[in-house]
């Protein structure tokens, strides 16, 4: 069996990203092509800050968002700590002045990832994406009025995360029961550059695959850029849906950001900042 055979039935143990941009069904054509623009910049500079080697990235685009491997060389640690941070600091530098600013949720896993001359599969591919794409993940967005939402599984959590690390707090995150449609899995929800988020008591079901607010909107009205404003609302009353919720349940309010503390690199005014 040649090189290239074996590598398409043989597993490769890689860190699994997800990355989904908030409402992209909002953006019309010309606003789409702009915010794809902002998500490559972000996640692209984040890799350069953190040196985390291009060769080391597989990288899919999947028109609202991206989804990545990075292989197991990297240490993990370096992309929840380090490469979190940049992503983070990145994206707000992109929203200074955006009267809506583009929202990223990002869900990661590791595990078994098969690669072929179309991209990557897998059910740590799965489990990643369903994690981004959790009606939770949306719902804090929003409802924190945040820039960014990690989503982690619990066995990354179990394994990295509980032991910190350079930029990784494990008391920054809280966890809750979610119902995927592979069945119920706990995972790890963090908003960087904050305490951990507030589960709430109850959430929408898991979507189906076809999400009407992941489809763009072709009746006309407002679309989203630097100069216009669009504040949809996720279903966030979908029957039948629940979380247990476990952790770290720390009440927050007012969400600031403390600039003279803030972990990672500061580019913009220091100072009190609204989340």
């Amino acid at each position: 069996m040649d090189h290239d055979a074996m590598d398409l039935t043989e597993a490769r143990y890689e860190l699994v990203i997800s990355v989904d941009a908030r409402r992209s069904g909002e953006y019309d054509d010309v606003d789409k092509q702009r915010m794809r623009e902002r998500i490559y910049r972000v996640l692209e500079a984040a890799f350069t800050h953190a040196k985390v080697a291009r060769d080391a990235v597989h990288m899919e685009d999947r028109g609202d968002g991206v989804l990545l491997s990075v292989a197991g060389r990297i240490a993990v640690t370096r992309l929840l700590g380090l490469w979190m941070v940049e992503v983070h600091e990145n994206l707000r530098d992109e929203n200074r002045g955006l009267r809506v600013p583009l929202g990223l949720r990002v869900g990661m896993h590791v595990g078994p990832v098969r690669h072929d001359g179309r991209g990557i599969s897998g059910r740590a591919v799965d489990l990643a994406c369903r994690l981004a794409d959790s009606p939770l993940a949306r719902r804090l967005l929003d409802a924190e009025r945040a820039d960014l939402v990690l989503v982690t599984s619990q066995s990354l959590y179990e394994d990295v995360v509980s032991s910190g690390g350079k930029f990784i707090e494990p008391a920054h995150y809280s966890s809750a029961r979610l119902e995927l449609k592979e069945g119920e899995v706990t995972a790890w929800f963090h908003l960087p550059g904050r305490p951990a988020p507030e589960i709430p008591t109850a959430a929408p079901a898991a979507p189906d695959a076809d999400r009407a607010d992941d489809v763009d909107d072709t009746r006309g009205g407002d679309h989203v850029d630097d100069a216009l404003g669009v504040d949809g609302e996720d279903r966030a009353d979908a029957p039948g849906a629940h979380y247990t919720v476990h952790g770290d349940m720390s009440q927050h309010s007012d969400n600031v950001y403390q600039q003279p503390v803030h972990i990672g690199r500061i580019t913009g005014d220091a100072g009190r900042r609204k989340g």
